[in-house]
């Protein structure tokens, strides 16, 4: 892709994201989420591949629609109480097309369906901007309008879009499929508490970043996209495959890594607001994503594939891990430790 063309991409990108999260009216938060929208397209479908203009194709359309429902449901409320404030969304109906237009962009069940062919189509570093940076606008309005939200609803969405993250990643070979039904499973954590403790919401939505982002990078340094690659890829650099058995085991929530942290945090607010149901069935259904994350990383570092033609060794590189990955590798495994402080904060 052009140098300047991906810069261009880049920097809308930044600037669509800056508009929708600081702006108070819903024109110019819309006006955001269409400039994330045209700026990803061409980071989409750069390879040219049939598959990655299908991907591309599938966004727009998808994004475009949820778009139009966000500013159908914004004029609603115009209409009614003469408020374009984004914090001024009042009108239950306005609500109920808000919560269904931010469902579908973020890709919540049962409007996750685009979300994994999307992330198939692309290439890994593409597909990080989408699980990752492309998904902090559409919660931030989401954390605005939280006191007019109707918790039960979110908490269906919540609890299907866990069990659905859980169970259709059990049967998948991509590792990219993988990663986008655990970021489904992941936003069904955020959604549960978004009226009950917005900041939990954004704390979990930031160590959902942190980790997924050294996951898609190690992906990227070892050229891995499937099991059965991953499983050869261990020869290239052991050390980066070795710890992303513990980033995977992290973004499963298991103690003492990062990733137990939301997990915690989440339930105990649940069970605070009396919903001890509700965070015992979440609970339960997280450990659906426990079991092909346990299959990732028994694939990554344990074993070869069950083949009865013996496999070529992959060269060992020379080449170093680059720091940001190795920081945010520590960052994904060993922030546990500073959750007084968010306690704190929160």
């Amino acid at each position: 892709m052009n140098p300047q063309a991906k810069l261009l991409s880049i920097t809308s990108l930044f600037l669509g994201s800056t508009i929708t999260i600081t702006s108070n009216h819903w024109i110019m938060a819309w006006t955001g989420l269409e400039i994330n929208t045209l700026a990803i397209l061409p980071l989409i479908s750069k390879s040219h591949h049939p598959r990655a203009i299908e991907a591309a194709t599938k966004y727009f359309l998808v994004q475009a629609a949820a778009s139009a429902l966000l500013l159908f449901s914004s004029m609603t409320n115009a209409w009614y109480t003469g408020q374009w404030d984004i914090t001024q969304l009042t009108h239950p109906t306005s609500c109920l097309l808000l919560t269904t237009a931010i469902s579908i962009k973020l890709g919540l069940v049962p409007f996750h369906f685009w979300f994994p062919e999307v992330l198939q189509g692309t290439s890994l570093t593409t597909g990080l901007l989408l699980a990752t940076a492309l998904k902090f606008p559409p919660i931030t309005l989401l954390l605005l309008t939280s006191p007019s939200l109707n918790p039960t609803l979110l908490t269906i969405l919540a609890v299907a879009s866990t069990a659905l993250g859980g169970w259709a990643g059990l049967n998948q070979t991509q590792t990219r499929k993988i990663l986008a039904f655990s970021s489904i499973s992941h936003l069904g954590w955020m959604a549960i508490i978004l009226v009950y403790n917005p900041k939990l919401t954004l704390i979990t939505f930031y160590l959902y970043c942190l980790m997924t982002i050294p996951i898609f990078l190690t992906l990227d340094t070892i050229k891995t996209l499937k099991l059965t690659t991953m499983s050869t890829a261990w020869t290239k650099i052991p050390p980066l495959t070795a710890t992303l058995m513990l980033m995977l085991l992290s973004l499963a929530g298991l103690p003492p890594l990062t990733g137990f942290l939301p997990k915690w945090l989440i339930i105990q607010e649940l069970t605070k607001q009396e919903m001890t149901p509700t965070a015992t069935i979440i609970a339960l259904l997280s450990l659906l994503g426990l079991f092909f994350y346990l299959r990732l990383a028994y694939c990554a570092t344990i074993t070869l594939p069950p083949n009865s033609i013996n496999h070529m060794k992959q060269w060992q590189t020379n080449k170093s891990t680059k720091v940001f990955i190795t920081t945010f590798i520590t960052l994904s495994i060993m922030l546990l430790p500073l959750s007084p402080m968010i306690f704190t904060t929160s």
